[in-house]
Formats: C-alpha cells, structure tokens, sequence
C-alpha cells in the first residue's frame, strides 16, 4: 500500500510525522479520492508506536477533511485536494523538511553562512542535473512508446 518512515530521535511529534507524510502522499497523488488507508490497530502496529499516536493523527486529518472514518468500514481519503490545498500541502512539507534540516545542521554546530554555502552549492549542482519528468508525462511517454511498437 504505502509505508510511512518516522525519525523518532527528531523533535516532531510522532503523530504530526504521520499527518505530514499522508497529506504529502495525497499532495504527490500516491493517495487519491476513496483510497483506504489502514486501520488505526494496523498502522500503529506496522509503526510500533502507540495505538492512540495513530488514533490522534487519524482525527487530525478527520478534522481537516481529508479522511473520513466510518464504523465498521474503515478510514478513507475523503477529499480530493484542489489544486490550492495541494499546493499548500506541498509547501507545508517544504517548509517542514527545511526546519529540519536547519535544526540538524544546527545541532551538526554548522553557522548559518555555512549553512546557506553548502546549500547554495547544493542547489546549483541540482538545477544542472536531469530532472526526471513528472509522472503523468512518463505515463504519456511510455504510451506512446509502446503504441509506436505496436
């Protein structure tokens, strides 16, 4: 289905990790409109965490709209994002990853114009590299492809 990667040694609650990566896979499309996630017992199992850390995250994103629990039937994506919530889901989970990576490289003993050296550096040798194509355009490409064999 789909697996979810903690940092139990980071300053982010538990729970909050949760409701970031599953609004991030609904961002990125990995989770869509009626995709059933697992149960709160089976996550939290899964995760080795606390049955009532999923069980917060869970009404975290039950209160935000985009699931939805029903008795008896599971927990479902809810809501397909429009394109403005997706954008600022994407952008939470930006901003999220660069405070974590400025606490770790402050915790490393890093200063900030070492900090924005090495990211700077980082960025221009990215921006020269080959980006992958978004996946609806590989979709398309390998269709196209295949219906040239064909």
């Amino acid at each position: 289905m789909f697996q979810i990667k903690l940092d139990f040694r980071s300053g982010v609650p538990i729970y909050t990790q949760i409701v970031e990566h599953i609004q991030q896979l609904v961002a990125k499309g990995e989770l869509s409109l009626g995709d059933q996630l697992p149960t709160v017992r089976q996550l939290a199992t899964d995760l080795r965490v606390n049955f009532n850390t999923v069980a917060r995250a869970y009404r975290t994103l039950d209160e935000a709209g985009l699931i939805s629990t029903q008795r008896g039937r599971g927990t479902y994506i809810w809501e397909q994002p429009s394109e403005e919530v997706t954008r600022k889901l994407r952008q939470e989970g930006l901003e999220s990853l660069t405070r974590r990576y400025l606490e770790e490289a402050t915790a490393l003993g890093f200063t900030p114009a070492e900090v924005k050296s090495f990211v700077t550096d980082q960025l221009e040798t990215w921006q020269l590299e080959p980006q992958p194509p978004p996946e609806n355009e590989e979709i398309s490409q390998e269709l196209t492809h295949e219906e040239k064999e064909t």
